[in-house]
This record gives C-alpha cells, structure tokens and sequence, in this order.
C-alpha cells in the first residue's frame, strides 16, 4: 500500500514532529486539530525546526519551502479526513478521547483508510474497538524529538492485517526511520524497558543516591544512552510519565512502575520538565 495524503490528528509535541517528517519525505500532510491557535504553534515549531536544520546544514532552504508547501493545516474534520488513507492519530494518553476523535474520523475517510495511534502505552486492541474496520488500525509509535529519533514501533493487535503492518513499515522506512515490530502488551517494548529505568532513576534521586546530572551521566557515559534517564523523563513529561507508569504498574501488577512520591510532588507543583522551562532540570 502507498498512501498520498497523510492526516495527523493533534499538533502538539509530537503530532507536529509527526507532520515534519511526513511532508519532508514528500507526503501531502494535514495537520488537524479543533483549535486554530494550537495549529499556529505546532506550525511555527515546525517552521524553528526547519531553521535549525538550515543552521547545521542539514536542511536547505529550498528543501524547507518544499516540506512547508507539503503542509496543510485544518481545523475543519471534514476537511482533514477527505481523501486521507494514513489518519495518525497523537492526541493526549486518555481512551476515550481517541476512541471519540477516532470514531469521527472513520465516518469520513475511504474505505481503504489505515488508522494509527502514536500512543506509548494504551492497548491497541482497545482502541481499535472505535472502529468499524479493527484490521486497518495499529500502533505507530515514534519518539521524541520525531525529526531526530530513528526509531517507529509499530504495535500490532490480534486481528491487525499483515498488509496493514508492512504498509506501516514501508512507510516508517520512507520517513528515514527504522521500524521494529512489537505484539500488543503493556507497554510495549520500548515504554516498558523506559519507564522502569525513568523511575528507579527518579527514586535513586529521591533517596539521594547521586544528583540527576550524575545519575544521567552514567547511563550516558556507562551504557552509551544518548540521553539519561531523567532528562528524557523532561523532554516527555513528568506528567504524560507519571500517567503511564500508574497504568503499567496497576496493569503488570508491578511495584517497578509505580511512580515515586517525588515525580508526584513535582507534578502537584506544576515542574513538568521542558514544557513548563522546570523538571529535573531547568529549561
């Protein structure tokens, strides 16, 4: 399967990286969301990161106006979901809401649309059940900042079509990413093996161990991590973290997940990391 037009419902952190990467690998994107302004700021993060590229010299200038003219941005559903055949949605971590925003879609897509959710953490199977078609719908989890990781999981539930899981893999591969192929379970593979590093870091800060720069640096330096485990905890967020180490813990029924007082103190106190400039680090 080849898809022309690609609809990325959300345009937060990570649905406009999602965005990026499409219209740089020349698919025509919509980024759709219900909130106008929201829109603004996913485009104009788009518009830094492009300029970024320029600085380092890894994006041209023509090729910024290229993926710029690649994008379209909606906050129209009807508009969004005609004539998409890739709907991928990155919306907040709550179930119902994608169900919901999902269901919409699916009434105004083609037959032939494939479905995708970038979440991190909740089952595909459960999503899946907000469509009329489960065989077109899978995970396809990419990672933060998405113009830089190489990485797509792509989770796949028990009645996902194998055409649907290669077309998504074909597709990842397009976007300069490397695609790994992972069964529907908690966590996954990856926030499943991140979450539990992110916490016992998080208690071993608590219990005064070492200080996040040193406790990051050794799995930087010692295990060859690009980024430690507290940091990447910031560049997510403490409280989109928080929320899925409360559901793999009660889910696994494993204590490892379990959030420390500490993250849930500094979620109370608003120090969610990057996004509000303070977490382990200030931004």
């Amino acid at each position: 399967m080849e898809f022309e037009k690609v609809t990325v419902i959300g345009s937060g952190t990570m649905g406009h990286g999602i965005a990026q990467v499409c219209a740089q690998a020349d698919y025509k994107v919509t980024m759709y969301d219900p909130n106008p302004d929201v829109l603004q700021v996913g485009l104009k993060k788009i518009v830094q990161n492009l300029d970024k590229g320029i600085v380092r010299q890894k994006v041209t200038p023509e090729r910024k106006a290229e993926t710029l003219s690649h994008i379209t941005i909606s906050s129209d559903l009807k508009e969004a979901a005609t004539g998409a055949e890739l709907v991928i949605e990155a919306i907040p971590e709550q179930l119902d809401l994608k169900q919901a925003v999902l269901r919409q879609f699916d009434e105004l897509t083609p037959e032939h649309t494939i479905f995708a959710s970038n979440t991190s953490s909740i089952s595909i199977a459960e999503i899946a059940t907000a469509l009329s078609d489960p065989t077109r719908f899978l995970g396809a989890h990419f990672f933060n900042p998405v113009h830089i990781m190489q990485l797509i999981e792509v989770i796949y539930h028990e009645t996902t079509g194998v055409d649907v899981i290669d077309a998504i893999k074909g597709f990842g591969r397009r976007l300069g990413k490397q695609p790994i192929v992972v069964r529907n379970t908690p966590g996954f593979a990856t926030s499943r093996l991140g979450v539990a590093l992110g916490m016992e870091a998080i208690r071993m800060l608590e219990q005064g161990v070492a200080t996040a720069e040193d406790i990051d640096k050794a799995m930087e330096l010692g295990y060859r991590h690009p980024m430690g485990p507290l940091k990447l905890t910031d560049l997510v967020g403490l409280d989109v973290r928080m929320a899925i180490g409360e559901y793999l813990a009660k889910t696994l029924k494993n204590p490892a997940f379990e959030p420390p007082e500490l993250m849930r103190r500094m979620v109370e106190q608003g120090k969610l990391g990057k996004k509000t400039k303070e977490g382990f680090y200030r931004w």
